[in-house]
């Protein structure tokens, strides 16, 4: 009589746990890293809640109001070139350069996620193939890929948001399979491989959380510079196009008064893209000590 095998996988629930404990307890003692992410919760709740805050509708001006500097009674940040109030634009293109800056990285996230990580757990032939292909991309500088992509797809928020994100793809997909293959060479994964654990099981139980890791510091880095990227490629004329109340179509807006001494009107959403894309910046540099384990006992001050 034979007596069935009973499979008994490794976890390592308990152990993601604590570690998740510790990073939050580090990242709370983070005091830079904590005044980025009230910053950017700030942002979001102004976002979401535009209509109910708006003091007027961003896309409506008055002629006889135009270019009048900050301080004006009821327009404290003041208006633009076409009577527009700019504190009711900001608002409302919080929305646009937030979306433009967050969709693309999750997005390109998931993809990479997958490439990755197939890649660098599989290796040989596949691996090297995805990787070599994803390797062409680095020969182009970002920003110069990004315009190209969206100059042939077009101006506008969905376009814009699809060509950042191919443009992220192999950027984040490098950081996957480097961890990837890092995790795959330790004793957990042959544990797991030796209790009979499947391939995939291994990939989502075992690997994904340790992968993920890196992925979101990177990726919370990254949202810093796509918000710059979005502003630029709106700036241009490829990406979100007039009237849109987009941080980057103000910002282009207002050059074209620049030098008639009315700075305010591209200088208000510049500071505000500025702000945006620093706190993202310091948040994912507060994650990414927050995981190291050993800056877990430490903050910044």
């Amino acid at each position: 009589m034979t007596t069935a095998t009973v499979r008994t996988p490794p976890t390592t629930t308990w152990r993601h746990r604590s570690q998740f404990r510790l990073a939050t307890r580090a990242l709370a003692r983070d005091k830079v890293a904590v005044g980025a992410l009230v910053v950017l919760t700030l942002v979001v709740l102004v976002a979401v809640f535009a209509p109910l805050i708006s003091p007027y509708d961003p896309l409506l001006g008055d002629p006889t109001m135009r270019l009048l500097p900050p301080g004006t009674p009821g327009h404290p940040l003041g208006l633009d070139g076409q009577g527009r109030d700019i504190l009711s634009r900001l608002i409302w293109g919080g929305r646009y350069s937030l979306s433009v800056a967050i969709v693309p990285v999750l997005c390109a996230g998931v993809v990479a996620l997958a490439l990755g990580m197939v890649a660098g757990y599989s290796g040989g032939r596949w691996g090297e193939l995805v990787m070599r292909v994803l390797d062409v991309v680095f020969a182009f500088p970002i920003v110069l890929f990004a315009i190209a992509i969206a100059a042939v797809l077009g101006p506008g928020l969905v376009n814009s948001m699809l060509a950042i994100g191919i443009t992220l793809v192999p950027y984040m997909a490098r950081v996957v399979y480097t961890a990837t293959v890092q995790e795959s060479a330790k004793d957990y994964v042959e544990a797991a491989r030796a209790a009979g654990l499947t391939e995939v099981e291994i990939l989502g139980k075992q690997l994904l959380p340790n992968v993920l890791s890196p992925l979101v510091v990177y990726a919370t880095t990254l949202a810093g510079l796509v918000i710059v990227l979005a502003a630029g490629l709106s700036f241009l004329g490829v990406g979100i196009t007039p009237p849109a109340p987009d941080w980057g179509v103000m910002t282009s807006d207002g050059r074209q008064v620049l030098l008639e001494g009315y700075a305010h009107v591209a200088t208000i959403p510049g500071l505000m893209i500025f702000i945006v894309a620093i706190a993202f910046n310091l948040l994912g540099d507060g994650i990414r000590d927050a995981l190291d384990p050993h800056k877990q006992t430490g903050s910044r001050t």
